[in-house]
């Protein structure tokens, strides 16, 4: 058996208003929280004991999943007094593990959607007798990622920061946010600071001469940071290009929850999501989006690539495109949203009084 940590502490900055009320695992995605996708394919890999490493709003996490019995698995919940970052959050949870100095760790970042193999890279792990395995992705463009060149073995030889040139560019290898530890490994973090594991840990491992093996596995992966990035991640899980055991339908074009009301000429597409006792009005036209919970859309309002917060309103007739709407905000009727615009939890903007609104 092997146990994994799942770091779940991070305040989701980039995704608000959808972060205000809510931690970033637990905003709904294809209809459930989307730490529920990561937990269900760590089980369905074989993982059995997993440890939340917990900070910004804790106190949501353990309500929802408790013991983990629900899904097959044994959770247990690390909160961090203080930020701690990925290594001093991994540091922190050391205690709560069960396995012997030379065991294989699962770490996993809380908000990253992928069809990573779990137990290739365990075994590749194991086989090549690295200290600390790394999930390397490709990517088209690697300027936005610290780049993780590789010899022709797998071994890590070298952790760059984001690159500036195209001379930097050396490889489109970056680290893709999932990893195993030998668990001693954990045990030489300092323990009590802040410690990132990108920018101290491995990077020292590496000048220590320890063993680093990155396992290049190019199957779906998506950082889920931003909020157009998770509207896709959530119409993917839908769509079935992101694989997920816990979407709680069938994969297709739409994923309508047991209570929510749709009209019957309403149109929902591309992935879109009607979450929990959702209210969608008579020709109203959705392609790409996640309606949350409670929320309800107005007769012939047309939303594309856009997340509707818990319990918002949009009236009837208003165009949205690219948008956020947090939690509770009312849009009144004939509005147009359009590139980006976020609108706060709770705010109101009246009828007919927004036609557009640039990146922002």
């Amino acid at each position: 058996m092997t146990e994994a940590i799942l770091l779940v502490g991070g305040k989701g900055t980039r995704l608000r208003p959808l972060t205000v009320r809510t931690p970033k695992p637990m905003v709904p995605a294809a209809g459930v929280p989307f730490l529920t996708h990561q937990l269900a394919r760590a089980r369905a890999a074989g993982v059995e004991h997993i440890v939340l490493a917990t900070s910004y709003l804790a106190e949501v996490f353990e309500p929802h999943f408790g013991d983990g019995s629900a899904l097959g698995l044994h959770l247990e919940y690390v909160t961090e007094q203080e930020p701690l970052g990925t290594g001093g959050a991994i540091r922190n949870v050391a205690s709560r593990l069960h396995s012997g100095p030379d065991d294989p760790v699962l770490i996993f970042n809380g908000d990253i959607l992928t069809g990573l193999d779990i137990p290739a890279l365990v075994d590749t792990h194991r086989s090549s007798g690295a200290e600390v395995s790394l999930h390397l992705t490709r990517v088209e463009d690697p300027r936005a990622f610290g780049l993780v060149p590789t010899d022709d073995t797998g071994r890590v030889t070298a952790f760059l920061e984001k690159p500036q040139t195209p001379e930097e560019i050396v490889t489109d290898q970056v680290n893709a946010g999932a990893y195993v530890f030998n668990r001693s490994v954990i045990d030489t973090i300092p323990a009590g600071r802040p410690v990132s594991v990108e920018r101290e840990t491995f990077p020292g491992l590496l000048a220590a001469g320890a063993h680093l093996q990155g396992m290049v596995d190019s199957t779906y992966w998506l950082d889920l940071g931003t909020p157009q990035a998770f509207v896709r991640g959530s119409a993917d899980l839908v769509l079935g290009r992101a694989p997920s055991p816990a979407v709680p339908g069938r994969r297709g074009d739409r994923l309508v929850m047991e209570t929510a009301e749709v009209a019957g000429d309403a149109k929902l597409t591309g992935g879109t999501v009607a979450g929990p006792r959702t209210v969608i009005g008579p020709g109203a036209r959705i392609d790409g989006s996640a309606v949350l919970a409670g929320a309800v859309i107005g007769e012939g309002a047309q939303i594309r690539d856009s997340l509707i917060g818990a319990g918002a309103h949009i009236g009837a007739r208003t165009v949205l495109d690219g948008a956020v709407i947090g939690d509770g905000a009312r849009i009144g009727a004939d509005n147009e949203l359009r590139d980006g615009i976020r609108v706060w939890c709770d705010a109101e903007i009246p009828a007919a009084s927004v036609r557009f609104s640039s990146d922002q």
